[in-house]
């Protein structure tokens, strides 16, 4: 059994990693947030020490850490996005494993600063990137490792769409402000980026066609792919069919003009991500570096006229 403490106890994501932490048969020994209504936590670890003040919670873990009885094995990391990369170098120094919710980071140079201190502390940094274990997803990469396996220069044309209604709320919470939360590319498509860096390869190029607070869209090109990608928060870009159902999601992959399904089977790729990490074959710093680059080079760039090719959900906007 380990020792676990986590850091965003009161986050949207923090009940699935403390799900993983039971269903994997450890215990969760201090939480930190400095939002105090977690009530979920009594469905999982209602003994877990709670702390409000982030400097009680350093003195802690500290205190636990120089003990030769007690120890803390990993610091679970839920925290908002700008915050990952000091809460990651704290466990670290801390003398701890890392368990960190994506993006990982907002920056790529962020991880080549965490890659020395994994080797000063001896510790190591793990990433949740799910949808490298979902059964759909990796039954994709094995077509697609066929189809190279026969064609190396194969490009595989793909249309990625993905709306998640969000309220009002969301542009005055933190995840508004693309300074801390990297923008809506970086909070909800990190997942697919990774994804689609992990199947089709390496970046090449990159145009952004838009870019607001609530959508961004353009297209990506990959080693083996060019992908148009359509990300959005306002529900006003839902297709009529899913309207009319009240269904606030939609999430499309067509590889040509095959529909991948995936849109279900996400309920224990925490858990199943737990497991890999427990043993020694979790997704590390290098894992995530794709991915964050690809996220990083999107919020960075200026906008591309609307020419030639596009995803058709722009013309919703247009």
């Amino acid at each position: 059994m380990k020792n676990f403490a986590i850091i965003g106890a009161s986050g949207y994501i923090a009940p699935r990693h403390m799900e993983a932490i039971k269903e994997t048969n450890n215990e969760l020994i201090a939480a930190f947030d400095p939002y105090d209504g977690i009530g979920i936590m009594d469905s999982y670890f209602p003994d877990s020490r709670f702390f409000k003040e982030f400097e009680r919670f350093d003195r802690f873990i500290d205190k636990w850490h120089r003990s030769k009885e007690l120890s803390i094995d990993y610091i679970s990391i839920t925290s908002p996005n700008y915050l990952h990369d000091a809460h990651i170098r704290f466990a670290l120094k801390s003398n701890c494993d890392v368990i960190c919710e994506k993006p990982l980071v907002l920056n790529p140079h962020n991880i080549d600063q965490l890659i020395l201190i994994e080797k000063e502390t001896g510790k190591r940094v793990n990433t949740i990137l799910q949808l490298r274990l979902h059964p759909s997803i990796i039954d994709l990469k094995n077509r697609v490792l066929s189809e190279l396996k026969k064609n190396p220069d194969k490009i595989f044309d793909i249309d990625l769409t993905y709306i998640t209604s969000r309220g009002k709320w969301y542009l005055y919470s933190w995840k508004g402000d693309e300074s801390k939360s990297g923008g809506i590319a970086t909070n909800i498509g990190i997942h697919f980026f990774d994804m689609l860096n992990w199947i089709f390869g390496p970046i090449k190029k990159s145009f952004v066609h838009v870019k607001s607070k609530d959508t961004n869209a353009g297209i990506l090109n990959f080693k083996n792919a060019n992908v148009r990608w359509f990300l959005s928060i306002n529900k006003k870009y839902l297709p009529d069919k899913i309207k009319k159902s009240k269904v606030r999601t939609y999430r499309s992959m067509k590889v040509g003009k095959k529909e991948v399904e995936f849109s279900t089977g996400f309920k224990d790729l925490h858990i199943e991500s737990y497991k890999k990490i427990l043993s020694k074959d979790g997704f590390g710093l290098q894992d995530s570096f794709n991915s964050i680059e690809t996220v990083s080079i999107i919020r960075n760039q200026n906008l591309s006229p609307l020419k030639d090719d596009y995803h058709p959900f722009i013309k919703k906007i247009i």
